[in-house]
């Protein structure tokens, strides 16, 4: 059964838009671009006349795909590497929350590498899906998986790969009420 709308959409929006907003945050790092892209993605729906067979994948890709645009839109006033002081919090473990510390370590990351472990390890995606969300080759995905959580265990100094319960820690982040703000945007 689709969505068109107003119709189901913030029923939708209320079984995926905490975990995709958590999702979008691992994946690009910053608040602001995970709340524009999870609105965009929702508002995208609300806008359409036609409804969706299978809206969910489709907003997913959505976000994530605003999500890029927006980290390439910054990255060319403001460089693409994590904030300034990173290293030193990162090195001095003075970071007590342990999902701010995983949030930290993926912005070292490169965005594919972040985008196929937070689909994978946070969102429990397959790597067929995930692949298809971030618009990334199926047969890349293992190797990013694989470069990825490697990097990300030095950087969070642990010997153990039990990345589903670091990714677990993100559900300490608390989440916005986007709702206004997609409908808002979706009847422009």
């Amino acid at each position: 059964m689709g969505v068109g709308p107003g119709r189901r959409a913030e029923e939708l929006y209320r079984e995926e838009g905490t975990r995709l907003w958590r999702a979008v945050l691992a994946y690009t790092g910053d608040r602001e671009i995970a709340n524009h892209a999870v609105a965009e993605a929702f508002a995208d729906l609300l806008r359409r006349e036609r409804p969706f067979r299978r809206p969910v994948p489709m907003i997913w890709r959505a976000a994530f795909r605003f999500g890029t645009g927006e980290m390439a839109g910054r990255a060319r006033f403001a460089g693409p590497g994590p904030p300034e002081g990173v290293d030193a919090v990162l090195d001095e473990g003075g970071l007590h929350d342990p999902s701010g510390l995983l949030l930290m370590g993926l912005r070292r990351l490169v965005p594919t590498q972040r985008g196929a472990l937070a689909l994978r390890y946070y969102a429990g995606y397959s790597m067929r899906a995930a692949a298809r969300i971030l618009g990334s080759s199926y047969v890349a995905m293992p190797l990013r998986l694989f470069r990825g959580k490697r990097r990300l265990r030095r950087l969070l100094k642990e010997k153990s790969a039990d990345l589903k319960a670091r990714f677990a820690m993100l559900e300490r982040v608390t989440a916005p009420d986007l709702w206004r703000d997609i409908e808002r945007a979706g009847r422009l």
